[in-house]
């Protein structure tokens, strides 16, 4: 796993605002409503004040001219009664325009935040395809899974609510404690005082909380990563009876994530209640001013009331606005694990990459390659006639996958590594998608995705019709076993293929790559899982099928690579010998040696039957 990156201020920003075009109109519709209900509601105890001091009372209104001239205050006075009735219809109709503004806010905030993580999840997914083979080697399923969806939805929430409510929050400050001051300053500071106070706490428990944040962000990553492994390996687990050992590690992860999130509970329940305790001070305080104001300054009773609304309005925004500046804290560490992901490079082919139709001999030129410092390929360097049948025996760790990944370009040689060439071309001067396309290749151990059969052998020619789908079943003899499926080739298979046989799925990979039409296909160690028979069957029908194909077969089966043009023995990452299978059983070696031992009366009855095939 990498170390996580941190990225600066301006990149997260970018990130944001890169991610929200398209749906700037929603957000700054939802931000003016969002004021438009703020005004609706400072209007409320202006109501109320008006009523106090001059319906009820006799003071002369402090209201703009044109509202002063339309408002009969001497007819209001003379009738009470009808006065509350116009006080309740104003406070009605402004509750009806607030309703109205938080509908409004909240259909435009939904279909923002919905747009702008939709753009998220669209680019993280494209990039992550785009990313290098060692990057994916270099990063655990669960904790990609984590990223792209509890880190995006951590940053829908800060920007499309939190960040909302900080810009509301601000538009409240300042236009509550407008008012306030020009209501009664000293009354104002009062409240004004507790303001730094509530931001400077929350400030302190920002720092604190960031990094217990990281820590139980990436323990909930591994925490995913361990159940994932176990959901798609359950058929290993329960085989070999390893649940109590797989509930011990999972449940001992668990207890570490548990433990962050107390420790960081703890935290947060002291910063809440601090923040509690500010703001009922903050309360307390405007109440007792407020009240010596009234009795010795002449503070008016209608005053005192919009004072004490505008406070306790005041003071639980600039709380909330403290706690969206701590969830701040959560946010970034989801923004730098988002980030890590977006900042890491794709592949890229060279500026003057070319689309080339491969044909000539492949030839591996003095190639030395390892993984993380320990070299595995040293100083190898063979060549692959074209239209030839090639085959790669070694033992396990001798390189043979690692030749394959590397013809493929899933990894690439630096400088100084050796070269790859195809007619006499560089593979790094051939564009990626070309190259692939142009290489059929069968793993040991196949993915195959949930989805029917029929639709994981069309994977690399979509538009195939069925006639040539079942000619390459057949070839890969997998075409009767299907048939006698419930479902046909209509089959839906479980994750990873879980419910066919091993062989069954080598063979639909094999269905699968015949069915690309490569001039170079490659089997790596691909027919494991099959019988010796099924081997020679298949073997028969590639024959006939791969006539014009370059082929590279890696098995450690001595019958499936004898009948090849050239064998390649590989032996701790270097080549111990190489030539055909009448030469290399004719001088002592490791080929020579594995012949002896594999060669069975079985394996040589099957070769008297047939197995030159």
């Amino acid at each position: 796993m990498e170390t996580e990156v941190k990225l600066p201020g301006r990149e997260k920003t970018g990130i944001i605002l890169r991610y929200l075009r398209g749906n700037w109109g929603f957000f700054i519709a939802a931000i003016a409503l969002a004021y438009l209900n703020t005004i609706c509601n400072a209007v409320i105890p202006q109501v109320v004040r008006v009523t106090v001091d001059s319906v009820l009372d006799s003071k002369e209104p402090d209201l703009p001219a044109l509202l002063q001239r339309l408002l009969p205050i001497q007819e209001l006075r003379a009738d009470p009664l009808r006065a509350l009735w116009i006080a309740a219809a104003a406070v009605a109709l402004a509750a009806a325009v607030r309703g109205v503004c938080i509908y409004g806010m909240r259909v435009n905030l939904a279909k923002g935040s919905e747009g702008f993580v939709k753009n998220i999840r669209d680019s993280l997914y494209s990039h992550i395809l785009r990313l290098s083979f060692d990057w994916h080697t270099a990063h655990a399923t669960g904790d990609i899974i984590q990223r792209c969806t509890s880190d995006v939805e951590v940053i829908r929430v800060f920007v499309c609510n939190q960040l909302m409510e900080v810009l509301r929050t601000l538009f409240v400050v300042v236009l509550y404690v407008g008012i306030m001051l020009s209501m009664n300053w000293q009354l104002a500071l009062v409240s004004i005082a507790f303001i730094p106070i509530s931001l400077l706490s929350s400030g302190i428990f920002y720092g604190k909380i960031s990094s217990r944040f990281l820590d139980a962000d990436q323990a909930e990553g591994e925490l995913t990563t361990c159940a994932q492994e176990n959901l798609t390996g359950v058929r290993v687990v329960r085989a070999f009876g390893r649940e109590r050992y797989e509930l011990d590690r999972f449940g001992e992860k668990n207890d570490h994530f548990s433990q962050l999130w107390v420790k960081l509970g703890k935290l947060l329940s002291v910063y809440w209640a601090s923040g509690a305790l500010i703001t009922c001070s903050q309360v307390m305080a405007v109440i007792v001013a407020g009240t010596a104001a009234c009795v010795n300054s002449g503070l008016s009773l209608g005053d005192f009331l919009v004072f004490v609304t505008y406070n306790a309005a005041l003071a639980w925004p600039v709380r909330n606005l403290g706690r969206v500046l701590s969830d701040m804290s959560k946010a970034g560490v989801s923004m730098d694990r988002v980030g890590g992901i977006l900042r890491s490079q794709e592949e890229q082919d060279a500026p003057d990459a070319e689309t080339v139709k491969l044909s000539g001999d492949i030839v591996f030129d003095h190639v030395t390659f390892g993984y993380e410092g320990q070299e595995v390929l040293k100083d190898v360097s063979f060549t692959i006639p074209w239209g030839s049948t090639f085959a790669i025996l070694g033992g396990t760790g001798s390189g043979k996958s690692t030749l394959v990944l590397l013809l493929d370009r899933l990894y690439d040689l630096k400088e100084g590594q050796g070269r790859i060439t195809i007619g006499g071309v560089d593979i790094r001067d051939i564009k990626r998608e070309e190259l692939r396309r142009q290489i059929g290749l069968v793993l040991q151990e196949p993915f195959l995705f949930s989805q029917t059969i029929r639709e994981n052998i069309v994977v690399t020619r979509p538009g195939a019709g069925e006639e040539e789908l079942r000619r390459c079943a057949g070839i890969a003899c997998v075409d009767e076993a299907i048939t006698e499926l419930a479902q046909g080739y209509d089959t839906v298979v479980g994750e990873r293929g879980v419910t066919l046989s091993g062989g069954q799925k080598q063979r639909v990979a094999i269905a699968r790559m015949l069915l690309q039409n490569a001039p170079v296909m490659v089997f790596d160690d691909s027919l494991s899982a099959v019988d010796a028979e099924t081997d020679v069957k298949i073997r028969r029908a590639l024959k006939q099928r791969m006539a014009d194909a370059t082929v590279i077969l890696i098995s450690h089966r001595v019958t499936t690579l004898m009948q090849a043009d050239k064998i390649l023995v590989l032996d701790g990452g270097r080549v111990a010998d190489i030539g055909t299978h009448a030469e290399l059983i004719s001088r002592p070696g490791i080929y020579k040696e594995i012949y002896d031992i594999q060669m069975s009366s079985d394996d040589r009855k099957l070769i008297e039957e047939g197995g030159d095939a």
